[in-house]
């Protein structure tokens, strides 16, 4: 029962986006505007010090992650729209 119901919603499922440079920089992009709005936060200097950076390691890595996320869902969307 279970596989007909997968086969029944495949149809549906829109291709997934090959890696190309273009994926690359759209994440990339978002990655590094996310990481310019963390300069906004209220408190970014809590924890311990990114040696390069005026902002905390956790506070990096939550950019990163956040900026993966959002870059992520800009990829699908322009793949389901049919423009990567």
């Amino acid at each position: 029962m279970i596989s007909s119901m997968l086969l029944a919603v495949q149809a549906t499922v829109p291709p997934t986006p090959q890696w190309t440079p273009t994926v690359g920089i759209i994440i990339s992009v978002s990655s590094l505007i996310v990481l310019l709005l963390t300069f906004k936060i209220k408190k970014p200097q809590v924890g311990p010090q990114f040696p390069l950076l005026p902002i905390s390691i956790p506070a990096f890595i939550a950019a990163m992650a956040f900026g993966h996320v959002i870059g992520i869902g800009i990829v699908l969307g322009l793949t389901n729209i049919g423009r990567i």
